[in-house]
């Protein structure tokens, strides 16, 4: 007995073209708060806030220091970069769903988008657990924990699962290639 979807998977009018519009619309929301976390950035560095105490609370009570202005870079660069990330890897999503769209999945810039998306998201992982870590020990001591590598294990597990996919489609564009030589 062969499973049907009760739905179209594949080309215009399917799944993957309604997918394609969240994606366009998410991509258009994380540009603009890419950007706007870009300018506040830039505007970091001429606001002053040595006025600003930052206070970190926990159940001991929590401590309180003074906002400098390499935390509030530290903390406005290390957003702007996290959905920096997010935003380049909705870009080569946006770009695979257009060839779902269109029907033809298996072509070879997809497991070229597919490495990227992996890539990216190996190093916006890594990032996060360097910087809470950096938070945890220079910034709260006592009042956040640092990551540990148990933390790692789903975000690991998405990476690999993404590089296995590009793996599926780069055997895919390689069949496709294969059946439009044979006659």
């Amino acid at each position: 007995m062969k499973f049907q979807t009760p739905f179209k998977t594949l080309g215009p009018g399917s799944v993957s073209s309604l997918l394609k519009i969240a994606l366009d619309v998410a991509y258009l929301l994380l540009m603009l708060i890419t950007v706007v976390l870009l300018l506040l950035f830039v505007a970091a560095i001429f606001i002053p806030v040595s006025q600003y105490d930052i206070t970190f609370t926990s159940d001991d009570g929590g401590t309180q220091q003074p906002l400098t202005r390499a935390l509030v870079l530290f903390g406005v660069g290390a957003f702007s970069a996290y959905f920096g990330g997010f935003l380049l890897i909705l870009r080569n999503l946006r770009k695979i769903f257009r060839t779902l769209t269109l029907g033809d999945p298996f072509q070879p810039e997809n497991v070229r988008r597919l490495r990227q998306v992996g890539l990216i998201l190996a190093v916006v992982t890594a990032g996060v657990w360097l910087a809470q870590g950096m938070v945890a020990a220079r910034l709260a001591p006592g009042v956040m924990d640092p990551q540990g590598l148990g933390e790692l294990l789903t975000p690991v597990f998405s990476v690999l699962v993404v590089f296995v996919l590009a793996e599926v489609f780069r055997e895919g564009a390689r069949l496709r290639r294969e059946s439009e030589l044979t006659i």
